[in-house]
Formats: C-alpha cells, structure tokens, sequence
C-alpha cells in the first residue's frame, strides 16, 4: 500500500512555512490523538501519519531531500534517520500541545495537591431548608514533622537521573520523546535522609473535621466546592479542592421533581363522593385542602409555592397532592348494612349513570369482544 503525499496528510501546500507546518501538525495531531478517539485504529493510524509528515517536513534537511525523492529517499536511506540542523524536537512538540489537553506534558513547578470527592447524604427537609454540617474527610496533609518537605534533616540534593530537570529524555526510532523523571517525580530534587514519620513523601494521612454550609434548596446530583480542602500539594504548591456530592434520601411522604413535590393523599370514598376540606402535609406544617363533590382517584391538586425554594433562581416550586379513594377495612355490622343498602340503589341504567368510569370501561369491553366474534 503505497503512503499518502506528507503535505497532504497535513493538508498543506508544498510552500507552506515552518509556522503553517506547526499549525496544521497541532490541528491534526488534536484531531486524532488516540486519547480523543480510544478503541478507533483508524484515527490511530491518522496519528502515526501525521507524526511520521510533521517529523519530516518540519526539518529543512529533510524536506529538501523528501520533495527531491518522495518516499523513496527515506526508505534507501537517502535522508538519513538522525536528528541534524532544523531536527524537530517531538518531545517539546507533544508536551505543547497535549500537555494540558491530555495530560501528556512533563510537568513545571511543583505539583498541586489532589482534588477530593465527599459524598454527603440529607434529609429532604435539611436539603430543603439548607444547614450546616459537620463532615470528617480523609485525606493527605504536610507532615508537621519536616514541614512538607519529606526531609529529615531539611536538605535535597539534585536528583542525578534528571539532573534537576524533572523530566528525563530518550530516544524511540526516529522521535526523541520526553517523560517525567521516575527516579524524582518530576521534582528534579532528590531526599537523602528521609522523614521518619512521612518516609519522605512529606504527607501523612489524616482526618480532618470541617464545618459545611449546605445551601437550601440543594439535589441530589448537586456539588458544594470547598477551595483549598483537598491534599496537600508538592512542596510550594497548592492544596487541591473538595468537592461535596450531595445525595438526598428518599421522603416517607414526598416525591421530588425538581422544585415542584408530589404527595398522595388518601380520602375516604364517602368524602370523595360527597367534598370535604382536608389537613394535608407541607414541609411547613398542615395545609387545608377542598376536596369537590364526586373526586376520583388520581385528581392532583395544586398547592403553588408549597414545593422547594430553588437554590439557584430562588423561585418556589408546588406541591401537587394526588387524590386516592381508599376502600374501608374493619367495617362494623352497622357500617356493613349501610353500604349494602346503598349498594343497592346502584340498579340498571341507574348504575351505569352514577359510575362513568365503570360505563366506559364495560363499553369497551364489550366492543372489544363484539371484534373478537365478528
């Protein structure tokens, strides 16, 4: 399979300046860095070619020689494979580009500490009402014992792998590429008598007691940042952050959505068949509800601004009560004659006209097997 033109791989004209070359390399080598496309080989392979075009275009030696040969002169070693006046540093190109995007850049300066989860658990009236809480969180502090440094006696010495670069070098093929020290860390210093309480990581674990305010009207899914809460950092560096994920318990009685709550509220059928006024719950105490003549099962009614006052807009939700006729249990022998002497009023066309549900569903019943037969 013969290779693809390099100018075109980049998408560039054969006079394109070094400036244009770095420019298309950074857009296609974003494009299809296999971080952005994990699992795709062909975008893998897109990659590797722009690699491959960049490192020969890039140096005025071997551009000269490919734009002479084309593809030949580099597979019968005509151009030659070592680096030369003009040779494109890979390393520093990678570390450009990708070094805050993916992570892939050695790093400069002392590393800031990591950033901590928490998850905190409210009931439905803390996170309605908002409150403030008392949290244990596990985590890495400085050592007390040598300050952060990890040092017993306080002195480093260069680290001789990196020589105090905190990066190290190495060559792979035709690219010199470019990683983090694994004898320093990337410090570029190194700890000759280690802290006898941290073992010269400079940290410890520890459980620190924090005091957090929960704004009302916080959700599950909801994140409170602490700044500065999280481990400590490298020597000279910043703490990370916390980050409190909040989750909120199921309610005995109310349903969350969004800001708007629902509840069911049962009645009995004597007082859905004939009105009434209710107590029903709020989170801010009991509320009358009025209850019409002849309520079915499954009516909502809506109390405005009863829901969740909105921690970001601050507007209230409501709260809609779902109406359920409860069918009574433990009847006295009183109660029982009662009902069958009303039971009995419920005769013929009499029935059909007291009953529109029970009606349409036995309409449909019996269209439905009048199709069947037919």
């Amino acid at each position: 399979m013969s290779k693809r033109d390099y100018y075109e791989v980049l998408g560039v004209s054969r006079s394109a300046s070094d400036d244009e070359l770095k420019k298309a390399y950074r857009r296609c080598a974003m494009k299809y860095h296999p971080d952005r496309n994990p699992g795709d080989k062909d975008a893998e392979e897109m990659f590797k070619q722009c690699k491959e075009a960049y490192e020969v275009l890039s140096d005025p030696h071997k551009r000269r020689v490919y734009d002479q040969h084309g593809h030949a002169a580099f597979e019968h070693g005509m151009g030659g494979a070592g680096g030369g006046p003009g040779y494109a540093d890979m390393g520093d190109i990678f570390g450009d580009i990708f070094g805050n995007i993916f992570g892939g850049g050695a790093p400069r300066g002392p590393r800031r500490g990591a950033d901590i989860a928490y998850v905190m658990e409210l009931s439905l009236e803390e996170a309605v009402a908002g409150i403030e809480k008392q949290i244990q969180v596990p985590t890495l502090d400085n050592c007390e014992t040598c300050d952060g440094t990890g040092s017993a006696d306080g002195k480093l010495e260069t680290c001789p792998t990196c020589h105090g670069r905190g990066n190290v070098r190495f060559q792979r093929g035709i690219f010199s590429m470019q990683q983090t020290c694994p004898h320093c860390g990337g410090r570029g210093q190194v700890i000759s008598a280690p802290c006898g309480d941290c073992h010269g990581q400079g940290r410890v674990e520890v459980t620190r007691t924090l005091s957090v305010k929960v704004p009302a009207g916080v959700d599950t899914g909801d994140r409170i940042r602490l700044a500065g809460e999280g481990e400590a950092g490298a020597p000279g560096a910043p703490p990370g952050d916390l980050y409190i994920d909040v989750r909120v318990r199921e309610h005995e009685i109310f349903q969350r959505d969004g800001d708007d709550l629902h509840c069911e509220v049962p009645v009995r059928f004597s007082q859905a068949a004939l009105g009434a006024t209710i107590q029903v719950p709020t989170l801010e105490g009991d509320v009358e509800l009025r209850i019409p003549p002849e309520t079915q099962t499954g009516k909502l009614f809506r109390l405005r601004d009863k829901g969740v006052r909105s921690v970001r807009s601050r507007k209230r939700g409501d709260l809609y009560c779902r109406i359920v006729v409860e069918t009574p249990v433990n009847l006295t022998a009183e109660q029982r004659e009662l009902l069958e002497k009303f039971e009995a009023t419920f005769t013929g066309e009499n029935a059909r006209r007291h009953s529109p549900r029970s009606s349409t569903f036995l309409d449909g019943v019996r269209g439905f097997w009048d199709r069947m037969t037919s």
